[in-house]
């Protein structure tokens, strides 16, 4: 009995599908413009680099937004601007919201997601309206026990945003999320190298001022940081710069 050879399955899907993806400039598509925007991410040297070219990206990406903003947010609702495309943003983000009812971003604890639902967060959308936005979606990027990370894109225009701006959203924090995350490792490397280099220059100048081995001065150096309750960086940049002015010399 003849077997005919085994061949691989056949995936078709429709286009239709796909209809509900946003309209990228001819020649770019979703996973393109995707690619571009991490590849420029990760080009940054340091978390505040990061955190100003997403809230540009983001203005470029997610269909219908005009700003964008990303802010810190704590327990209490209070909200720390970290990058911002237009003053407006910042002022918005900048407010501490007034009333009983928790802000609308409280959902973000528990939501990737969120943004002012009819008839409630009537504060939230003064605060939009007094800077001629009406509508604001949120998303988080990060979020610890205290504090969130949340990007913020805004609009003009009433209901701006969609199924596809949030879809769109989703895939973006992601990628700026992680780009975050490289970024704070790179930064707090460089500075743990630079910690070590200033130590052993003030463990250098103690063994050479007080006549003792490289244990001796470092301990020294520890017990002055405890004694003075003073980090043993600060202190080793202090003992650094007074040997580096003329009149210790």
């Amino acid at each position: 009995m003849a077997v005919s050879p085994c061949m691989p399955k056949r995936f078709v899907v429709a286009a239709s599908r796909f209809s509900e993806l946003p309209r990228f400039p001819a020649g770019v598509d979703l996973a393109e413009a995707l690619t571009a925007a991490a590849r420029q991410l990760h080009e940054t040297p340091t978390p505040d680099h990061t955190l100003d070219t997403a809230v540009r990206l983001a203005v470029d990406l997610m269909p219908g937004a005009e700003y964008a903003g990303i802010s810190l947010i704590e327990r209490t609702a209070r909200r720390r601007p970290l990058a911002w495309t237009g003053e407006l943003v910042r002022d918005i983000e900048a407010r501490r919201p007034a009333g009983e009812r928790g802000p609308y971003w409280d959902r973000l604890w528990t939501d990737p997601v969120a943004e002012p639902a009819e008839g409630e967060g009537e504060e939230a959308e003064s605060a939009l309206a007094e800077h001629g936005l009406r509508s604001a979606l949120s998303l988080r990027l990060r979020a610890d026990r205290r504090r969130l990370t949340v990007l913020t894109v805004y609009a003009r225009k009433p209901r701006a945003f969609d199924e596809v701006t949030r879809r769109v959203g989703r895939l973006f924090t992601a990628h700026v999320g992680i780009a975050l995350d490289s970024a704070t490792v790179r930064e707090q490397l460089t500075e743990a190298m630079h910690t070590r280099d200033l130590i052993g220059q003030a463990t250098g100048i103690l063994m050479e001022r007080m006549t003792i081995d490289a244990a001796g001065a470092f301990d020294s150096l520890v017990r002055a940081s405890q004694r003075e309750n003073v980090k043993l960086r600060d202190l080793a940049r202090r003992i650094v710069d007074a040997h580096n002015t003329p009149d210790a010399r």
